[in-house]
């Protein structure tokens, strides 16, 4: 039997306070709002259009798959069109989510995502899924070999590169700041690997907030990234430095997830004290807050977003 809808109705302060994760693809928003009524064509549709532009599929299936009906409308959906790869996609990524939320075992996403793969075997989106899972639950190996997959139907994914960098920043958490630690490394590496153009270049920007969650919840910083001399070593600034002047030079306005390197970006230069370049960052995000990074290590990330904005566009 389906599940009802949900209730159309919602508070407006529940809405204001809510962080959208389809960011500003109107499409998206539209098809997930119809596919929480049940009517998963739109869902079908909207994959179809998206063709083989491979981060904005994974962006669109990722956003659709947390739809908390999502699993039961894709299996109606292959009801309906029992070879639907696009079907079995989404299935597979509503399957790792509800894995990574504790309600399924995660066999069954593992299993999902490989019945995926075989049936699009040049699409990155079902190793995607498997990436989120063994991120959170794989060994390293693991993780190295479906990120491999990844890399091998697309290089240049970017939401893969950020499940690593976040994995790799885990590693000997307890030793405290180390300027040689891997994770430096990787993203580095990945940015001169990439196209000029390509917002892989942000990544070691993502890499150094990563590393600050978890040297603050280690202790080894301070829980006020603001107060804490991780921003503003020569490294850092080199760092921050470089990302900015590329985003100068190559902004991707299409890119969908240009708005989570974004937000990366402005809390950089809010804690390393750049106010100027912090509210041209903000300007460009407009409402599109992302719990990453301003939550980190442990902050309610509305409050810390609203702050640094506040502060950098001079409306304290």
């Amino acid at each position: 039997m389906s599940p009802p809808p949900p209730p159309l109705g919602r508070g407006r302060r529940r809405a204001a306070q809510a962080f959208d994760e389809a960011l500003d693809d109107a499409e998206l928003v539209a098809a997930r709002a119809a596919l929480a009524q049940g009517r998963w064509q739109s869902a079908r549709s909207l994959l179809v259009h998206t063709g083989d532009d491979w981060d904005r599929r994974g962006h669109r299936a990722t956003v659709l798959a947390k739809e908390p009906y999502c699993a039961v409308w894709a299996r109606e959906w292959l009801l309906a069109e029992p070879d639907s790869a696009d079907a079995s996609v989404l299935l597979a990524l509503a399957l790792v989510h509800r894995v990574l939320r504790g309600k399924e075992k995660p066999a069954r996403g593992r299993e999902a995502c490989q019945d995926a793969a075989r049936l699009l075997p040049d699409d990155p989106t079902p190793w995607l899924g498997l990436l989120m899972l063994e991120r959170s639950l794989g060994a390293d190996d693991d993780v190295v070999r479906v990120f491999d997959a990844v890399r091998g139907r697309y290089a240049d994914h970017h939401h893969a590169h950020h499940l690593v960098v976040a994995r790799l920043a885990e590693r000997d958490g307890g030793r405290g700041a180390d300027p040689l630690h891997e994770v430096y490394d990787f993203a580095a590496w990945a940015a001169e690997q990439a196209p000029a153009d390509s917002p892989l270049a942000i990544l070691p920007v993502v890499a150094h907030a990563e590393r600050y969650r978890v040297l603050a919840a280690a202790g080894h910083e301070s829980a006020d990234p603001n107060a804490s001399g991780h921003w503003v070593g020569r490294r850092a600034r080199l760092v921050m430095k470089a990302a900015f002047d590329w985003w100068l030079e190559w902004e991707q306005d299409g890119h969908p997830r240009r708005l989570i390197d974004l937000n990366f970006l402005a809390h950089a230069k809010s804690c390393e004290g750049r106010g100027a370049e912090a509210a041209a960052l903000f300007h460009r995000i407009g409402e599109h807050a992302t719990p990453a990074p301003w939550s980190y290590p442990d902050r309610d990330p509305h409050s810390a977003f609203r702050a640094a904005r506040a502060h950098a566009l001079g409306t304290v």
